[in-house]
């Protein structure tokens, strides 16, 4: 992109949030801290990843004293002028969401040495830089059990989004879960694309869905982001179970939508926050797994009916030896 349309692109976003601050920001709220939250393209809608870090600040403000402003730029060209707008505008936490921005916060946090950043799903060597990690592939592990013990065809479907070490964490603990409990499960995996269109193409995640289940899959679990809308279309229409990701996504289809894997971003998040306005604030890697409740799977009025209790006891157990590493589940980014 050429250095005038980066430049122009800057000065309209920072020219928003001046606007939006000085309209809004009474003498009551100068005191309090300044948080900014830029949400990857899927947009803080997505009812799955951005969805859950959106909750998160909306907790935070409102139980904590802040300003809370966010940005959803759209595109990833827009992603850097909106964390300079919220620096240069005197935020204290700037919070982006998603593993792309990790590249862009970090050089943003070397010329704000002074501000505050928070990663989700990315790592950033700076020391004023909190780094957000889940363990995807335990929460995986713990649905793969529950697909292969719901699954009546002895196949079930795996469609995530951009085909990246990330997604594929996912897509390897939900294996490992399934063959847990049935070793002769078959799996396939697909991918929506190899760019950041795959977390917003529901009409290829109910594609790719609709093949899974002419090939046999009667459970789906999707991590795609807006794409995995499509996969729940699909599942409901031929109808087959789905899995959920990221939020409690049980409620988008009852009766479909089998569980949900959850991440909780927004504990990570509203953590993040509440240490800036406490003084507390850490940088650094801060990591969430089923020991301090950073994942698990979503049971609730929408799905309770749908899982056998005798299923829900072998995962529990399951999650207990994981706890405990009795049993290890694979992390396919870990060095």
């Amino acid at each position: 992109m050429p250095l005038v349309r980066i430049t122009l692109c800057f000065l309209c976003v920072l020219c928003c949030l001046v606007s939006a601050c000085s309209s809004s920001v009474n003498s009551a709220d100068a005191n309090k801290i300044k948080v900014g939250i830029v949400f990857d393209i899927g947009g803080k809608d997505d009812r799955s990843f951005n969805s859950a870090a959106n909750q998160g600040v909306l907790r935070a403000k409102k139980e904590l004293p802040i300003v809370l402003r966010d940005a959803e730029p759209g595109d990833a060209t827009s992603l850097e002028p909106a964390m300079r707008a919220f620096a240069q505008y005197g935020y204290n936490l700037i919070i982006g969401v998603g593993f792309a921005q990790a590249p862009i916060l970090e050089q943003v946090a070397k010329d704000y040495p002074n501000t505050h950043f928070a990663i989700v799903d990315g790592v950033c060597d700076s020391p004023n830089v909190a780094s957000l990690l889940f363990k995807e592939h335990q929460g995986s592990f713990l649905v793969g059990m529950i697909a292969a013990s719901t699954s009546k065809t002895n196949t079930i479907g795996f469609v995530g989004g951009m085909d990246i070490p990330l997604i594929r964490k996912f897509l390897k603990g939900y294996e490992e879960g399934a063959r847990y409990v049935n070793p002769s499960i078959r799996v396939i995996p697909n991918f929506i694309g190899i760019t950041d269109a795959a977390w917003n193409n529901p009409s290829q995640g109910k594609e790719l869905a609709t093949a899974q289940i002419q090939q046999g899959a009667d459970v789906l679990f999707q991590a795609a982001g807006n794409s995995g809308l499509g996969v729940f279309d699909a599942a409901e229409s031929m109808k087959k179970f789905a899995i959920g990701v990221d939020s409690n996504q049980n409620y988008v289809k009852p009766g479909t939508i089998l569980t949900s894997m959850t991440k909780r971003i927004d504990n990570a998040v509203f953590a993040v926050v509440k240490e800036e306005v406490e003084g507390k604030f850490k940088g650094g890697v801060h990591v969430y797994g089923l020991e301090n409740d950073g994942v698990g799977y979503a049971m609730d009025e929408y799905n309770k009916h749908l899982i056998a209790q005798a299923i829900i006891d072998k995962v529990e157990i399951a999650k207990k030896k994981i706890i405990a590493g009795e049993i290890k589940v694979t992390d396919v980014m870990a060095k």
